[in-house]
């Protein structure tokens, strides 16, 4: 698949907004006054600046709020309408912090657990797809939690969870990376059962559909070398997960140990969801001869 920008940078902000929101709206951090408008302010920051990313990736923006009206069948729509009931719910309870150091408990509850169901909605739009087996399997939501979770605790500098989490994650990358490798092949997905001809014998590409570029191509097709992917790899597994950890295991209490984390993860993260899109092959290429069998 294409690795567009604005999908990239919308995944990975609101991924760390709403980990951030749904840490202060369970309480693990309870600011008050400019305090607590600061780290609502960030949180609420990073999600819309993550939302409003997203809609340059729309071929008619204008049509966005089309995306709510969809919630019973499509998984874009849920995104949709759980940010929105997350960001409002969520409003007296940050402005009960603010205003008068009085939160709201309740509210603070459930719309951290709307937070969370907004980070599984973002991840089962992709891992619904059995069109691009790399994606559609158990492990797709949980590297997202994960890493919305691991940002979160990052961000608050709550440091024994997140040094428990940074270890979940790198965990959760790798399982993604292995079980990914062997997902098309374990579908049985083969140019023989893309055109039906596989009782005839071996298929081969003769000619491509197209003579040239089309939004098929340009969307759903894209080749990453093999030793391109794992520098990638490597560079999101020690940015996200091992250097950080690292850092805030050597000076827990530093304050420089903790923003070289930060900035860590999320290079790391960077690269991880570049590779998240960029690997996953849609069935679509077998018709151009882009997927080896």
């Amino acid at each position: 698949m294409h690795p567009a920008p604005s999908i990239i940078a919308f995944t990975v902000l609101s991924g760390l907004g709403l980990g951030l929101l749904a840490y202060l709206g369970a309480g693990l951090a309870s600011p008050t006054g400019w305090a607590a408008f600061f780290w609502f302010g960030l949180g609420y920051g990073l999600t819309l600046a993550g939302l409003a990313a997203s809609s340059f990736h729309l071929g008619h923006p204008e049509r966005a709020l089309k995306a709510f009206s969809q919630w019973r069948t499509s998984w874009l729509s849920r995104e949709a309408v759980l940010a929105t009931a997350t960001l409002l719910c969520l409003a007296p309870h940050a402005a009960g912090l603010v205003f008068w150091g009085r939160p709201q408990p309740a509210l603070g509850l459930i719309a951290a657990f709307l937070a969370l169901q907004t980070v599984l909605a973002t991840a089962m739009i992709y891992a619904q797809l059995r069109t691009v087996p790399r994606w559609n399997h158990w492990n797709t939501p949980t590297v997202f939690l994960l890493a919305a979770l691991t940002g979160g605790a990052l961000l608050l500098r709550a440091v024994p969870l997140a040094q428990l989490l940074l270890a979940m994650l790198a965990l959760a990358m790798v399982a993604h990376w292995v079980i990914g490798d062997q997902r098309f092949a374990a579908e049985g997905i083969t140019s023989e059962s893309a055109t039906g001809l596989g009782a005839r014998g071996a298929v081969r590409l003769l000619e491509p559909p197209h003579t040239g570029p089309n939004y098929l191509l340009r969307e759903m097709a894209h080749v990453v070398g093999r030793r391109h992917a794992l520098k990638l790899r490597v560079i999101a597994l020690v940015c996200g997960a091992i250097l950080p950890s690292l850092a805030l295991w050597a000076a827990p209490e530093a304050l420089v140990a903790w923003l070289l984390a930060l900035v860590l993860h999320v290079l790391g993260v960077l690269a991880q969801r570049w590779l998240f899109f960029a690997e996953a092959e849609h069935v679509m290429g077998l018709y151009y001869g882009l997927h080896s069998t």
